[in-house]
């Protein structure tokens, strides 16, 4: 997005001015306004990110800010404010040790938002792509109740717990994954180079060969004369899969077909609720009302099926009805979870049950993920099994059937 300069004056009629990354000028005096500041002066910045060829270039190629460098930053924010350190002192020093200097430059920007007189949670709201709406809240309750340095801490933990969660669901798809890839380049390899080699010994048979041989030769024929057709099916699939999926209901569907998956999307949806527990745990712990938790938790579960669900608890709550009730008629919670929400809603440690929700399911993952290899393996070796089955018929019969034929002779 482009940058913009702005001239404005405060709450108290003093001047101020900066830089502001937005999708037009429009937008930065919505944000000047919402911070309770009013533009005087808006125009783009030059020099920007976006302007001319080299500056696209050097946005293209400068290197990204990772959920690494966020995590990190909430906890070096846990500290600093723990021992006295005034924000802004704290920001310059961690703009300063910064290794990444993308996050240096966004580390800028909220030292410049703050010194205009916006608050952090503000300042942090103008970077979407690096804060999430959910990370936004927190540090808005944090300012609001002064606990922020405990939200801090907090939100480290949770960034820890998500990439934990990130990595297990990878883990579990790594291995299914390689082997249905090397299982395509390998059919792709023989109907391309091995089939063929045969066709010119069976060609000199002059004898009909068995079905098996026929079905291999003539899928081997089609790949190698309609192969760029092929390619050009498999690319469009592909791109048109990719647009499907950035569409709203196309997302929802792909994310609900996911967690129908035999093996992983057990997983999947248990990483999921996972997801979900701790980040309700967070919210309810750091004072967030249960509406407004749900709200800004079904923005982080990563799957637009369970977001959807979670948004039915949050409409169902708003009409008054208990969260027991409203999490029954989503269909995604196990009934020992379903349990365990009722326990917390009666004794008032809803906070501390779904904790120990997001741990079970923790578990559960960790589980699931170390014997998946035991769980998939027969399915993979019963499908190579197969495809060595059909290639050695459809080569060996017309052989065989020939040794036969001279033995009778």
């Amino acid at each position: 997005m482009p940058f913009f300069s702005y001239k404005a004056r405060n709450s108290r009629g003093e001047l101020v001015q900066g830089v502001l990354e937005s999708a037009d000028s429009s937008a930065v005096a919505d944000q000047l306004f919402s911070s309770g500041i009013t533009p005087l002066e808006i125009t783009p910045a030059s020099g920007g990110a976006g302007s001319g060829a080299e500056g696209w270039l050097a946005h293209l190629f400068e290197e990204k800010v990772r959920p690494m460098d966020v995590q990190l930053f909430s906890r070096q924010m846990h500290t600093l404010l723990k021992s006295g350190v005034p924000i802004m002192r704290g920001l310059a020093g961690l703009q300063e040790s910064s290794v990444n200097k993308s996050f240096a430059k966004v580390l800028k920007n909220l030292r410049e938002s703050l010194d205009s007189g916006r608050e952090l949670s503000v300042a942090l709201r103008q970077h979407p792509q690096i804060f999430s709406p959910f990370y936004v809240s927190m540090v808005r309750v944090g300012e609001m109740t002064g606990m922020l340095e405990e939200v801090f801490l907090r939100l480290f933990n949770y960034l820890e717990f998500e990439r934990f969660m990130r990595e297990q669901v990878k883990s579990a798809l790594r291995y299914p994954s390689f082997v249905i890839i090397a299982m395509a380049a390998a059919m792709a390899v023989i109907n391309l180079f091995v089939i063929p080699a045969f066709a010119k010994v069976f060609a000199g048979f002059h004898t009909e060969l068995p079905l098996m041989t026929r079905v291999l030769l003539g899928t081997s024929n089609f790949t190698i004369q309609f192969w760029p057709l092929m390619l050009a099916v498999l690319v469009s699939a592909v791109v048109g899969f990719r647009l499907y999926t950035g569409t709203v209901g196309g997302k929802y569907a792909w994310d609900k077909f996911k967690l129908r998956l035999p093996i992983a999307g057990r997983i999947m949806l248990k990483a999921t609720l996972a997801r979900f527990a701790r980040s309700f745990a967070l919210a309810s712990r750091s004072g967030v009302p249960v509406v407004q938790g749900l709200s800004v938790v079904a923005q982080v579960v990563d799957n637009a099926y369970i977001a959807g669900r979670v948004e039915q608890m949050r409409d169902g709550v708003e009409r008054g009805e208990s969260i027991l009730r409203t999490a029954v008629t989503t269909g995604v919670f196990t009934p020992v979870v379903l349990q365990m929400i009722a326990v917390g809603e009666e004794t008032g440690e809803l906070d501390n049950l779904m904790q120990e929700i997001a741990e079970m399911y923790e578990r559960e993952v960790e589980y699931e993920i170390r014997t998946l290899g035991a769980q998939i393996e027969p399915i993979l070796i019963v499908g190579l099994g197969v495809m060595v089955l059909i290639l050695a018929l459809g080569v060996f019969l017309p052989m065989w059937d020939l040794g036969q034929a001279a033995l009778h002779r």
